[in-house]
């Protein structure tokens, strides 16, 4: 018993594609670019009071009455701003060891998130953390929701990070108490009143211009007995001369008699460091695992944008080398042909539409032919359209509905010629083709003939998108797998084969729904060769709809996924079936089903690329990729004599037509998962003129 299609489909890459833009974002944030703290001008100052302008760089504002506090005299305080990092903090780390020193790190939460491991060493070997926003946020413009998230983000990620809360805070760009200016006291004065102290600075080492090793040094030591707070970075950038310039500035500090501490220890303070408590820890672990994968995730996009970049060029290559190698062989092969008469069978499912001009057509072919139509079980009158005609050479078989499969095999135990064409009852032949296709003959290894497919209703704007799609398939893809003799498909639009091939192999399959797929791949697997023949031209109607073409392509990807699974054991064979196994089959799962399944990430990356600032290279990437589709287009147009305007519809099919392609190979995958039959899907025909092009 068949089960039905899944429909969760869009569910499924809605909030696949939902989780990875928040990873995204997150990322973003964790490895977005980083400012060090230099120094911003201040602005007017009128209401700052005076005592904390001209006071110490630690400010008290939770009281009614603003204190302004700095360590004892000859004591100095170390502290470390926007770490952690992997490189410098554990260096820095060394050196505080190495002299037994203890100091305060102001960490961002987002490098919290990201390395949590290092939160924990600072605090194992007896230092202290302080907040220092989220994203390095200039709180004297952000507005007090802002501030309030780049605080409360910065304590859940030390919560998950070392079941640590802290009430030292330091506003990014800050400098010393006298540089205070409106609106970086407002800003301090909202965060006081949550209970933190904002730690400024008194000596700024301005380690972030690099100035060398002995210039920080200098300006990192006091110039009289008071105690001071000592500005250094351990992230940010290159802080080799900051972890050479703390060596000599502790112990010049100490040769001077003075000591070195945190902040708390230098002021006087107790408790400035406590455990986080349950739910923020709870909090925090959920904050640290998001961006650990988020970091995964930004890697592996960039993996995959690296891969999806190499192989979509190969790919242009590998086309256009091939194409050409195709070109010149087809000037130079000179086929007999044969003047055996041949049966093209036309399988049909309610076609009233275009039948007649299908059958026309095919009697109009400069080839001897007969023509059978098999009706599967029509509801709309198409084999009553025919019989009325009482057209010579011209016979319709009906049958209960039983898919197009059985209507071909229908077809292949009515014929009497051991060469047949099968055509789709929605295609009109043009009169050189049946002779183009058959000429193949002539070679008694070939089995079958694929022809050239092209969109008869190309008016509207997906009717081009279509009719692209096609040309560049047939013109190049079908050129290419000719010259590496793995073709894995004859399309049911137009193809030639050996009847006694075809029914030596027990007919037309059954089992999939892209019988022209598995037939193919069955023939090349029983020994056959399989060749194209691009001046055996048809012109079929194309999905006029949104809809109808979700329900083509849906049927094409899914039968395409059941054909692979059905013949993958070609892998392991020797000759046609080996070359179909280990060139056709890995080129259709890579460039068919993989890169569609990862080509919305990669747009979400590209995207996050130009909101992260990156703009112009993002750009690039994806000029880089629209000139690898638009150069084979060119190539593959001139080679089919068509003009190029349609072409300038390639950049918009980017951002619709592939984005339709995407949820059906999305869908079909599910389907293929969960196991799903499909039945025949009919498309809606509105019929094709006689002269379609």
């Amino acid at each position: 018993m068949s089960r039905p299609a899944p429909r969760a489909h869009w569910l499924l890459l809605a909030s696949s594609l939902a989780v990875v833009i928040a990873l995204l974002a997150l990322n973003a944030l964790v490895l977005g670019d980083f400012n060090a703290d230099e120094n911003v001008p201040p602005g007017t100052a009128n209401t700052v009071p005076d005592e904390i302008r001209d006071g110490g760089a630690v400010i008290d504002d939770r009281t009614a009455t603003p204190v302004a506090l700095r360590p004892k005299d000859r004591t100095v305080a170390l502290t470390f701003d926007d770490g952690p990092d992997p490189q410098w903090t554990p260096q820095v780390l060394a050196v505080l060891a190495r002299h037994n020193v203890k100091a305060t790190f102001f960490v961002t939460g987002t490098h919290a998130a990201e390395h949590p491991g290092l939160i924990r060493d600072i605090l194992d070997q007896g230092h202290e953390i302080g907040n220092h926003t989220a994203t390095h946020t200039d709180v004297r413009g952000a507005g007090d929701a802002r501030t309030n998230l780049e605080l409360r983000l910065t304590d859940v990620a030390l919560a998950g990070a070392a079941d640590v809360q802290t009430s030292l805070f330091r506003p990014p760009y800050s400098a010393t108490p006298d540089s205070v200016d409106d609106l970086a006291w407002q800003a301090y004065t909202a965060i006081g009143a949550e209970g933190r102290l904002v730690v400024l600075s008194d000596l700024d080492s301005r380690d972030w211009e690099r100035p060398g090793t002995a210039e920080i040094v200098k300006n990192s030591t006091p110039r009289d007995e008071r105690g001071a707070v000592v500005l250094m970075h351990d992230a940010g950038g290159d802080r080799s001369q900051t972890v050479a310039a703390l060596d000599q500035l502790i112990l010049a500090l100490r040769a001077d008699g003075r000591t070195v501490g945190t902040v708390s220890e230098t002021v006087g303070m107790t408790e400035v460091n406590s455990s986080a408590g349950t739910v923020a820890r709870i909090g925090g672990w959920l904050l640290v695992a998001a961006a650990w994968a988020s970091e995964v995730l930004s890697g592996f996009m960039a993996v995959v944008l690296v891969v999806a970049a190499a192989l979509a060029a190969l790919r242009t290559l590998l086309v256009l080398v091939t194409t050409r190698m195709h070109v010149r062989r087809s000037k130079f092969r000179n086929l007999l042909g044969t003047s055996k008469p041949v049966t093209v069978i036309i399988p049909a499912y309610n076609e009233k539409a275009g039948i007649e001009a299908t059958v026309r057509s095919a009697l109009d072919s400069t080839h001897p032919v007969t023509v059978i139509v098999v009706d599967d079980g029509s509801t709309d009158g198409t084999a009553d359209i025919i019989e009325r005609l009482r057209l010579r050479r011209v016979r319709v078989i009906r049958q209960r509905n039983a898919g197009k499969a059985a209507a071909l095999n229908a077809g292949l135990a009515a014929a009497r010629t051991e060469f047949v064409v099968m055509v789709d009852g929605d295609t009109l032949i043009e009169p050189d083709t049946v002779g183009e296709l058959v000429k193949h003959f002539a070679d008694e290894t070939v089995g079958a003939v694929s022809g050239n497919a092209k969109v008869g209703n190309r008016s509207g704007l997906l009717g081009k998108w279509q009719h692209i799609e096609y040309v560049i398939g047939f013109n190049l893809d079908r050129r290419m797998y000719d010259i590496l003799e793995c073709m894995p498909t004859v399309p049911g639009a137009v193809g030639a084969f050996r009847r006694s091939a075809v029914l030596g192999l027990g007919g037309v399959p059954l089992d999939t729904l892209a019988e022209d797929t598995d037939l193919t791949m069955a023939l090349e697997r029983g020994g056959w060769r399989v060749v194209y023949e691009q001046g055996a031209r048809v012109w079929t109607e194309a999905p006029a709809s949104l809809g109808q073409l979700w329900k083509q392509r849906y049927r094409w990807c899914y039968g395409t996924l059941q054909a692979v699974w059905k013949h993958w054991r070609a892998v392991f064979s020797r000759g046609a079936a080996g070359r179909l196994g280990r060139r056709g089959i890995p080129y259709l799962l890579l460039f068919q089903v993989v890169l569609p399944l990862a080509a919305p990430f990669v747009d979400v990356a590209a995207i996050f690329g130009v909101l992260a600032g990156g703009w112009w290279s993002a750009f690039a990437f994806w000029l880089a990729f629209q000139l690898m589709q638009v150069i084979p287009g060119i190539v593959a147009f001139r080679l089919d004599d068509e003009p190029l305007a349609p072409l300038l519809a390639l950049p918009l099919q980017q951002f619709v037509y592939r984005q339709l392609m995407y949820l059906v190979v999305v869908q079909s995958v599910m389907t293929a998962v969960a196991g799903a039959r499909l039945p025949w899907q009919k498309l809606d025909r509105i019929g094709l003129a006689p002269a379609a092009r």
